[in-house]
């Protein structure tokens, strides 16, 4: 099914990872800073675009630096309030974030590709569907954890090799957010 095919409107939802979607990812490391933080080119005006669209654009982000010591909670928050200013500045919206800090081994609810990000989510929103919202993110949990709830899930990263491996997780496959934003549009 073609994307313009899916009735999408401000019933349904838009969840985003963070980073390698809206911002570069550090390899090896974690964005801890504000500093640190830098956004993808066409990222800002993507979201704007979005959500004309969705009802509610809502980041879910496993963060385990926290959980590893090497950033804080209030570091985090930092990052977080430049990447809603970036946002804000070109007249986009996140309605909600939600981090999992804890460490992958602790297999906790919280973190993608567990449902926890999401149920918080709805907590906070009674009327999401989550068979009427979407997953943009960069890794196989992310799809993972679209797929547990039904989800549309969309692919974003330079390389569609998750799409090649285990195609029956990906719907669809852009190489940035900003291409999924005007293809949707």
């Amino acid at each position: 099914m073609s994307l313009k095919d899916l009735p999408i409107n401000k019933s349904w939802t838009l969840f985003l990872d963070r980073d390698g979607v809206i911002n570069h990812r550090l390899p090896g490391d974690y964005v801890k800073t504000p500093e640190q933080f830098e956004m993808l080119p066409g990222v800002a005006r993507a979201i704007k675009i979005l959500g004309e669209r969705f009802g509610h654009i809502i980041v879910v982000s496993n963060q385990q630096g926290v959980g590893k010591g090497l950033m804080t909670a209030e570091d985090l928050e930092k990052v977080d309030q430049k990447m809603h200013s970036l946002i804000a500045e070109a007249g986009g919206r996140l309605d909600a974030v939600f981090y999992a800090p804890m460490l992958a081994k602790e297999r906790h609810i919280m973190r993608k590709p567990r449902i926890g990000m999401a149920l918080a989510a709805r907590k906070k929103f009674p009327e999401i569907q989550f068979k009427m919202s979407m997953i943009a993110g960069d890794s196989l949990s992310d799809m993972q954890f679209g797929k547990c709830l039904g989800m549309k899930t969309v692919l974003i990263s330079e390389s569609n090799l998750i799409a090649k491996k285990i195609p029956k997780l990906v719907d669809y496959y852009y190489k940035s957010l900003e291409d999924f934003s005007l293809d949707i549009s």
